[in-house]
């Protein structure tokens, strides 16, 4: 981490239902405009989440987002 990072710690659950959303805006081209400090730094989060995360590569991975985001609404 560089001197000026900060770390922010979330859920395994609350991780997942982040990454299914900045790769949902990704894909649908729906998020901040092409060239934009907010495109470079929701793209550099979703590479994070994507190097931690294990369940993308399951086959049943739409059914882990759908239990982290009820988890995460019953506990929030």
């Amino acid at each position: 981490m560089s001197k000026n990072a900060i770390a922010l710690e979330v859920s395994q659950d609350e991780a997942l239902v982040l990454f299914e959303w900045l790769a949902e805006l990704d894909s649908n081209n729906s998020g901040p405009a092409d060239g934009s400090a907010e495109q470079k730094v929701l793209w550099k989060l979703e590479g994070q989440l994507e190097r931690l995360l294990v369940e993308p590569l399951e086959s049943d991975y739409q059914q882990l987002v759908e239990e982290a985001r009820r988890n995460v609404l019953a506990t929030s």
